[in-house]
C-alpha cells in the first residue's frame, strides 16, 4: 500500500487538516528519518516522522499505515509519539511564561498596554 506523507499525517490527527499536513512538509516542518520531505513521500512502516511545531520537535514512530482519518482511540495502533521528555518540558516552560498578569477588574487593555503584551509575547 502507497501512502502519502500528508495523508498519514492528518489520518492520525496530527493536523487538523490534510491542507496544513501539505503546507508543513513544503515549508520544511516535517522530516522522515531526518530528511526534509514533499507531500507527496510515501510513508513506510518504521519510519521515524519528526514534525516541528515551534518550540517543540515531536518524533512519531510509523507502526501501521491508514489512509481514512481515524478516531482518537485508535490512534496508538499507527502512529507512536517518541518525543524526548526534554522537548515536552520546554512545552511546560513556555506556557508558564506567556501568561501575563493584569489586576482584577482593571478593565481591557489600552492600545499601548496591548503592544507591551504583544512584544513580550514574540520574545
Amino acid at each position: 500500500m502507497n501512502l502519502r506523507i500528508d495523508k498519514w499525517l492528518w489520518a492520525v490527527r496530527i493536523f487538523k487538516t490534510r491542507t496544513e499536513a501539505s503546507e508543513a512538509c513544503r515549508k520544511g516542518r516535517v522530516l522522515v528519518n531526518d530528511v526534509q520531505v514533499k507531500p507527496s513521500r510515501e510513508v513506510k512502516i518504521g519510519d521515524e516522522i519528526t514534525v516541528k511545531r515551534p518550540p517543540v520537535s515531536y518524533v512519531y514512530r510509523v507502526t501501521g499505515l491508514v489512509e481514512n482519518r481515524q478516531p482518537a482511540k485508535n490512534v496508538p495502533l499507527y502512529a507512536e509519539n517518541i518525543t524526548p521528555q526534554e522537548e515536552l518540558d520546554m512545552l511546560k516552560v513556555q506556557k508558564g511564561t506567556l501568561f501575563v498578569q493584569r489586576d482584577r477588574g482593571s478593565g481591557r487593555p489600552t492600545k499601548k498596554e496591548r503592544r507591551d503584551i504583544d512584544k513580550v509575547m514574540e520574545n
